[in-house]
C-alpha cells in the first residue's frame, strides 16, 4: 500500500522512474531473479553430471534431480528477491519464504522417497521372469527428488543470484 499514488496521480513518474516498471514482465525483478536462478541450477547439472559420469547429458537441462535443486534454487531466489525488494517484515516476503519452505521440503521428502520406491520398483520388474505380465513394464523414473545437500546447495545458488541481482538492479536505478 506505500506505493499507492493519491487518485491525482501526483508523483507517479517519480515512483516509476525510481524503480523498475512494473508493468513490464522484463522489469519484474523476483521474477527474473528465479527464472536466473533455475537455468543456472539446471546448467550447473550438466556440470555436475560431467565431473560425476565424465560426459555431457542434455537431458540434465530439463530434468529433476540432481546437484543442485533447481527447485530450491528457484524458490529461494524468488523469496529473497521478493524481501530484498519489499522489505522482509512484509506479508508478501512471509508468503514467498514458507512458499520455498514447503517446496523445498517437498523435494527432499516426499519426492526423493518417491526416487527411491521407483528403484526397488523397477529392480523387482527387472527380476520377474520374461513370461511374466508385467516384464515389459516401462521403467519408472528414479531421479524425482533431491538430498539434503542438493537442497542446500539450490538454496544457497538461488540467495546469491538474489543478491547480485539485487545488486545490478540497484547500480541501474542511480
Amino acid at each position: 500500500m506505500a506505493r499507492m499514488n493519491g487518485g491525482d496521480g501526483a508523483g507517479s513518474s517519480e515512483s516509476s522512474s525510481s524503480s523498475m516498471d512494473s508493468s513490464n514482465v522484463f522489469g519484474n525483478y523476483p521474477l527474473i531473479s528465479a527464472l536466473i536462478a533455475f537455468f543456472l541450477a539446471q546448467s550447473f547439472k550438466v556440470l555436475t553430471g560431467w565431473f560425476k559420469d565424465r560426459r555431457l547429458d542434455a537431458k540434465h537441462l530439463i530434468g529433476s534431480g540432481g546437484m543442485p535443486s533447481s527447485h530450491s534454487a528457484t524458490v529461494t531466489a524468488l523469496a529473497a528477491a521478493v524481501g530484498f525488494q519489499d522489505g522482509f517484515g512484509g506479508s508478501l516476503f512471509a508468503t514467498a519464504a514458507i512458499f520455498a519452505c514447503v517446496v523445498m521440503y517437498d523435494s527432499s521428502g516426499v519426492r526423493l522417497h518417491a526416487g527411491r520406491q521407483a528403484e526397488v520398483l523397477n529392480q523387482i520388474v527387472y527380476e520377474l521372469p520374461a513370461e511374466h505380465p508385467l516384464a515389459d513394464t516401462r521403467p519408472l523414473r528414479e531421479l524425482l527428488g533431491h538430498t539434503p545437500p542438493q537442497v542446500v546447495a539450490g538454496g544457497v545458488l538461488g540467495f546469491i543470484t538474489a543478491g547480485i541481482a539485487y545488486l545490478i538492479k540497484k547500480s541501474i536505478e542511480e
